[in-house]
């Protein structure tokens, strides 16, 4: 059985928490909370933490979905070097960004989603994991001449193979009878009423 990949669940634990830090400090905020101010953290925090997580990584063994214009964001993330790179940073950076979160009904629901992909991550840090980008492979264009031996001499559509004629079929049948009007064994009777 296979090592299992803890960047790749805790990419996707935190993209989810990060979505719902927002929509609870939209909640908090919208509603007037008695600390509303921890609502727009949230929100901040949240809006952060998507920004961070929505470029998968590449994954070690096997093909790497990427996500929808991910590659504008991998740009981004890439140019922090090693503090988006590196599991244990990450870990620490989710684990410091929801204890504030935390002192709001509507926003810990947030907090505890993302202290558990801290967990993950601090987990893929252990293991050894990193965030790598998913680099575009250069598509390589098929040979023509080599796939192609010889262009069909039929237009379309064709006939399929065996009911095409050989050459030697041909020959027979351009000796026999004339191309003149053929006999119709059935008999046709005009008839106009």
């Amino acid at each position: 059985m296979g090592q299992i990949e803890w960047a790749m669940w805790a990419n996707e634990q935190a993209l989810a928490s990060g979505l719902i830090l927002i929509t609870g400090g939209i909640v908090a905020t919208a509603g007037h909370f008695t600390q509303w101010y921890f609502g727009a953290y949230s929100i901040v925090a949240g809006v952060f933490v998507c920004l961070l997580e929505y470029p998968r990584g590449k994954r070690k063994k096997g093909s790497t979905m990427e996500r929808c214009g991910q590659k504008y964001m991998t740009a981004v993330v890439k140019l922090f070097g090693p503090l988006t790179r590196n599991y244990y940073i990450r870990a620490i950076l989710h684990l410091l960004l929801s204890v504030p979160a935390g002192f709001l009904l509507a926003t810990i629901l947030g907090t505890a989603c993302l202290a558990i992909a801290s967990g993950i991550y601090l987990l893929a840090a252990v293991r050894g994991e990193q965030w790598t980008p998913i680099e575009p492979k250069p598509r390589e264009r098929p040979h023509v001449g080599g796939t192609i031996k010889q262009p069909p001499s039929n237009p379309p559509p064709r006939p399929p193979a065996e009911a095409r004629k050989k050459p030697s079929e041909e020959a027979e049948a351009a000796e026999g009878p004339s191309a003149g009007p053929q006999d119709n064994p059935i008999p046709v009777t005009d008839e106009i009423v």
